[in-house]
This record gives structure tokens, sequence and C-alpha cells, in this order.
């Protein structure tokens, strides 16, 4: 009932984009508040640097492994199956790690569990929002893919927040409970297709003059080409690679900038605010990158974001006061976040047809 009152109202897609961006925002503020973490576990396990780092390496390497299975079970089962099941271990995670005394437990409550329940999020969330767009889906994945922007402006200044007046333990209780909250309720408005309610992507009606003029009848088949044939595309591999690179050098940014920053007396707060800055300098860069890669070639701004993104880790290296850090934050957050638009939207056109999470998930 609530759904047809909506889509007499606005194309139901938009609703499945703001429900997709707010899960995103959750999801992507718990896994990039690892380096808020950071020195509270390492003092409260007595560990080396190197081996609190191996709890979020070991974590992002489980991750990618789970993405895929994220990604059958997303084409298999639908995503609102998927996300409901992600958030119950996202959430019972971080519950179990603010119980862990030692550090083999945190690797297994923490560096799996929470692999399992985030690891393919981003794959998942695509694939949803994909199948309602087809002429708006860069902007879609665009407004979506905020979310991970959201949730790097937020998470790290509410994790120190949190740590600063509850401790790193009662901190993850609070972040697993909301996690609950907000992705149970976000989930129950997903929907698989347009189909589901009688329409075509981007809010056509089928039979109508739209549709005669996008050339289609009929809701289209996603699955014209299987996953095996997809695995043996060229194209396919150049893009895992990219986006493995891309994601590397972000993931490593956001786990050890927060201690090298307060290594150089910059204090946890403010370091935190540097990378609300990356965050939040990544929505205008999703939102103007995604609307013009409607426009043009989306491959040429991928190029552009990627010089850009190399001239923010050069003057990172030359960066040691907080000034110099805000400045590579705006250059790097503006150039990710269109970077990820592209990375994101290319194997849905490259690879039209292929079962979607199971792509993006690759």
């Amino acid at each position: 009932m609530m759904v047809r009152r909506i889509k007499d109202r606005i194309f139901y897609g938009w609703v499945i984009v703001a429900a997709s961006l707010i899960i995103a925002g959750v999801f992507l503020s718990i896994r990039l508040s690892f380096g808020v973490f950071f020195k509270s576990m390492q003092v409260e396990f007595d560990l080396t640097r190197a081996a609190t780092s191996s709890l979020f390496s070991t974590y992002m390497v489980l991750g990618a492994f789970l993405g895929l299975v994220c990604g059958w079970a997303t084409d298999k089962y639908g995503a609102r199956r998927v996300i409901f099941l992600m958030g119950l271990v996202t959430g019972l995670s971080l519950l179990i790690t603010s119980q862990a005394n030692s550090l083999w437990q945190v690797f297994l409550s923490y560096s799996l569990l929470l692999a399992i329940g985030t690891g393919g999020i981003i794959p998942v969330l695509i694939a949803a929002v994909s199948r309602w767009f087809d002429k708006k889906r860069g902007m879609a994945i665009g407004i979506t893919t905020t979310g991970t922007s959201l949730g790097t402006l937020i998470g790290a200044p509410v994790a120190a927040y949190l740590i600063s007046n509850l401790e790193w333990r009662m901190s993850y209780i609070v972040m697993g409970l909301v996690a609950w909250v907000v992705v149970f309720s976000m989930a129950a408005l997903l929907r698989k297709d347009p189909s589901d309610i009688g329409l075509l992507p981007d809010g056509i009606k089928p039979g109508s003059v739209g549709a005669k003029a996008a050339g289609i009848a009929e809701a289209p088949n996603v699955a014209e080409l299987s996953f095996r044939q997809v695995l043996g595309t060229r194209s396919l591999w150049v893009m895992v690679a990219v986006f493995t690179m891309f994601a590397t050098c972000f993931s490593l940014i956001m786990t050890h900038f927060v201690p090298y920053a307060t290594d150089l007396g910059i204090s946890i707060i403010e370091a935190s605010t540097v990378l609300s800055v990356l965050g939040g300098m990544q929505i205008p860069g999703r939102l103007t990158v995604g609307k013009i890669s409607d426009i043009i070639d989306r491959k040429v701004l991928g190029i552009i974001c990627a010089f850009l993104l190399t001239g923010a880790l050069v003057l990172l290296t030359r960066s040691h006061t907080l000034e110099m850090f805000y400045v590579f934050a705006g250059v790097w957050g503006f150039s990710m976040g269109g970077f990820g638009v592209i990375i994101l939207t290319l194997p849905g056109e490259i690879l039209a047809g292929a079962i979607l999470a199971q792509l993006w998930a690759s």
C-alpha cells in the first residue's frame, strides 16, 4: 500500500536511491571509523602498530572475497533479504567486539564477522539501484554513493566523540544498535526491479510513448550474459585491477591517516575533521561527475579524476600541517568521489546484461 502511494507521486527508483544512500552511509561510517579506534585498541590489547593494522587488513581481504558471495546472493534472492542479513551480522560484530578480551577474539568478531556484514555492501546497493535506471544511471549511482561520502563525513568525528565520552567498547555497542535500527528500516523499502511495480527503468510505463521511443516494450532481461562469460572478457579484469588499486589507496589512507596525524601532534578531533572534509568533498565530486557522465564519455572523466588523485597523493607526502592536510583532503575527496561514480557505472555499460551484483562484486 505504501509503495503504491509513493509510486503515484514519484518514481519509486528514487526511493530505492534514498534508502540505498542511507544504508551505504551507515555501513561505510562503521567501516571507515577503524582509524579512530586504532590507538584505543592498540593500547587495550598491547599491540604493535603492525598487529593492529592487520585487523583491518584481514577485514579488507575477507570483505573482498565475501563480496562475491553477497553478489551471488543478491542476484538470486534480491537486495532486501541480503541487506537484512548483512545488517544483522554487522550489529552482532560490533556488539561482540565490544566484549572481546584478546586479539584472536577481535580477529573473529571484527575482521571476520564485519567482513561478512559489510564487505559486499557497495556491489549489492549499486546492483539494486542500477536495475531501476538507464538514461539517469550515472546520476542515480552518484547520489547513492554519496552515502559512502556521508559515512566518511560523519563516521570519524562521531566515533571520536563517542570514544572521548564513552570509551571504545561502549562506542561499538552504540554503533551496533544504531546500525540495526537504520539498516532494517531502510532495507524494508527495497524492491528488486521496476517490473515489481509494473514499470520499466527510469519510470517508463510499458507500451507508452516513452517506452517506444527508448526502443523497449517490456522489462529488459539482465541475465543475457552469464557470469562465466563475463569472466572471460578483458574489460572486466582491467576494471578489477583499477578498482583494486583505487580501493587499496583509499583503505590505507583511511586506516593510517589519524595515527599519522596524531604522531605529528595534531589532536584526534582535528585529524578526524580532516577525514570529514575528505568525505564531505566526495559529495560534490560524486554529484558533479555523476551528472556530467550521463552526457559525455565516462572513461575520459575517469582519467581526469585519476590524475587528480595522483596529484593529491603527492601532496600528502609533503604535508605536515593541519592546513596542508585540509588542502589534500579537498582535492582527494572531490576526485575520489568522481572516480568512484565512474568505476561503479562503467561495468554495467561495458558488460551490459551481466549478472549485476556478481559483476560489481568482482
